[in-house]
């Protein structure tokens, strides 16, 4: 056996082992995008990854002769089914029922294959290395590829190449190896020639699509989305979209509606002005996500603001916010400000280091779709909430539908008042969502006095229309639920229940 080979096949053992991970990674980000509650569809996919790679494994005892050949046949294929995995499953979602039907098959495939890889150059290597130095070695490659993956995903590959691109790059590595195997040893495997041009033909076909994959990228999600998109990035934390169709733009956050431009003002003057208009001489206000700027917009048109702090995690957001012309129009230039600071960290951590005082808290997250971000409805972060919150001053929350999701939205009032805050829930319809609600927090010596009148230039919040708010029918009426904790979240749960029976 030629000498080069083992250290050949031993980086062959890095590639594989990134490779591998990073498909892995792909099908968990791409199902949590499409798929929702990111905890659920990770789990079933690792889970369903390694116990295919068992079963590679196990089927790698059958594998006799030619056992170099295969590795290369079994490369190529891996390459085909990671590279193209992407852009299948992007292409499918909207036209086939069975999706996950064929995102567990195509994780199932690539599981069993890659389990096939490190047996077979196990048994290549056998004879060249001891045992115990032959299972430190691999192994040894194994774990620092899939570190490496680890790494380069979230903070490398998906916000400058995004999920389809990244994998036609791995798929093309993968394949890259078996051609580099059959060019260095092809006097010692059969059919080498025709290994060689497989590879070949296999490199071309997924370097193709990766020249193409923003066009597969733009046309899947086109068969996702009714109006025009515009603007489409995908970011470290999520998947931007936004959408036109005559004067009307729609944000989409991982597939998931965030406002559309012509009746998003209900939301944010309803979000805003109940809480702000019965306070006086309000200095400092901090506003938690609302990346849009359109909370902070409404906030600024109070002169006694001095100081808006926005912390949001994405800073991908925040600038498409600050630069986007059309957008620019929507916000009213609102993070240009020179009184907002705008700061990208996640607020969960950032909350808990504060010592400053608010006179004014506005929390527009995303719903509690998964636990990244129903951490950020538990009572440890309302706690938390507490201690920055001035003695006089109120904190209103985003807490999704009382009437599509009762049990999610007293959750969060029950939350509230589980850490001692006083608490007043209130709801608007908006077009574009249905029945909304929010509830304004505050320490229990705080009184909350109704406005009488509202700034002149708002489009729906007055007197009447916040009366109306306060009032909530039987359909809306108080259920009970449990606290939303961080070792239950809870709230997680009630909330896909009662948001997948609406579908």
């Amino acid at each position: 056996m030629n000498k080069k080979l083992p250290i050949l096949l031993l980086l062959s053992v890095f590639v594989v082992a990134t490779c591998g991970l990073i498909y892995e990674l792909i099908a968990g980000t791409l199902a949590s995008y499409l798929l929702g509650d990111s905890v659920t569809q990770f789990s079933t996919i690792i889970g369903l990854y390694l116990f295919s790679m068992g079963i590679g494994s196990w089927l790698s005892k059958y594998f006799e002769k030619n056992i170099l050949s295969w590795f290369i046949q079994i490369e190529i294929l891996v390459g085909l089914v990671g590279g193209f995995s992407a852009s299948i499953l992007f292409l499918i979602f909207e036209s086939i029922a069975s999706f996950r039907t064929v995102l567990y098959g195509l994780v199932g495939l690539t599981g069993i294959l890659v389990g096939l890889e490190i047996p077979l150059l196990m048994r290549i290597l056998q004879n060249r290395f001891e045992f115990k130095d032959l299972v430190s070695k691999v192994f040894t490659f194994d774990y620092i590829g899939a570190l490496l993956a680890s790494l380069i995903f979230p903070l490398l590959l998906i916000p400058y190449l995004g999920l389809v691109k990244t994998a036609y790059l791995f798929g093309i590595l993968n394949v890259s190896v078996a051609l580099i195997v059959s060019i260095s040893f092809s006097k010692e495997i059969k059919g080498a020639k025709y290994l060689r041009n497989s590879a070949v033909i296999s490199i071309l076909i997924l370097t193709t699509g990766f020249v193409y994959a923003d066009k597969i990228t733009s046309l899947s999600e086109n068969m996702t989305y009714s109006d025009t998109i515009i603007f489409a990035k995908s970011t470290p934390y999520q998947r931007i979209v936004l959408t036109k169709k005559n004067k009307v733009l729609r944000l989409f956050l991982n597939g998931n509606l965030q406002f559309s431009s012509d009746d998003e003002y209900r939301y944010h003057e309803a979000l805003v002005h109940p809480g702000l208009q019965s306070l006086s001489n309000i200095k400092d206000v901090l506003v938690l996500g609302g990346g849009d700027g359109l909370a902070v917009r409404e906030i600024l048109k109070y002169d006694s603001v001095q100081n808006i702090t926005l912390v949001d995690l994405d800073h991908g957001m925040t600038s498409l916010f600050q630069s986007n012309e059309m957008l620019l129009k929507l916000n009213q230039k609102s993070l240009l400000s020179p009184i907002v600071k705008v700061i990208n960290t996640d607020a969960f951590s950032w909350v808990k280091s504060q010592k400053k005082k608010f006179d004014f808290i506005v929390v527009d997250f995303p719903d509690p779709s998964n636990y990244a971000v129903g951490k950020l409805y538990t009572n440890s972060f309302y706690r938390a909430m507490k201690e920055i919150l001035a003695p006089q001053g109120i904190m209103v929350i985003q807490s999704t539908s009382p009437y599509v999701a009762p049990k999610s939205f007293w959750t969060v009032n029950k939350t509230l008042e589980s850490v001692d805050f006083k608490t007043i829930p209130y709801h608007n319809y908006v077009p574009s969502f249905g029945e909304w609600g929010y509830i304004m927090a505050m320490h229990p010596s705080h009184t909350y006095k109704k406005p009488l009148t509202y700034k002149s230039d708002l489009k729906f919040v007055s007197k009447e229309s916040v009366d109306l708010m306060l009032h909530f029918p039987r359909d809306m009426a108080k259920v009970e639920t449990e606290v939303n904790k961080l070792n239950n979240q809870i709230l997680v749960k009630y909330f896909e229940d009662e948001w997948s029976n609406t579908l």
